[in-house]
């Protein structure tokens, strides 16, 4: 059974920022195969919710690459998914908030 998807707000809008940069510095077939990426994980994550590496044991957080440049965080909360955060892996390691 499919578990259910919930987007964190900050989820939200650091998609919608990666989303902007990708439109202004690439094109939009760029940003359409990107976005294609992270819905197909996703629906690829409802029905195997344990495919991500686990980052963060004490909270139970996982991380999985869409593509080499961003990661994805989430958590597994009973019969759903929370997707917490993007990470651009160009970023300081520091910053990784798992």
């Amino acid at each position: 059974m499919a578990l259910t998807i919930r987007w964190t707000k900050r989820a939200e809008k650091k998609f919608d920022k990666i989303i902007e940069y990708l439109l202004a510095e690439w094109n939009e077939q760029v940003t359409e195969a990107f976005v294609k990426k992270v819905y197909e994980f996703i629906d690829t994550l409802a029905d195997f919710p344990e495919i991500g590496i686990m980052e963060n044991k004490e909270k139970a957080i996982r991380g999985f690459t869409i593509v080499k440049q961003i990661n994805i965080f989430y958590h597994i909360d009973g019969s759903q998914i929370i997707i917490l955060d993007f990470f651009d892996n160009r970023q300081a390691p520091k910053r990784k908030r798992y």
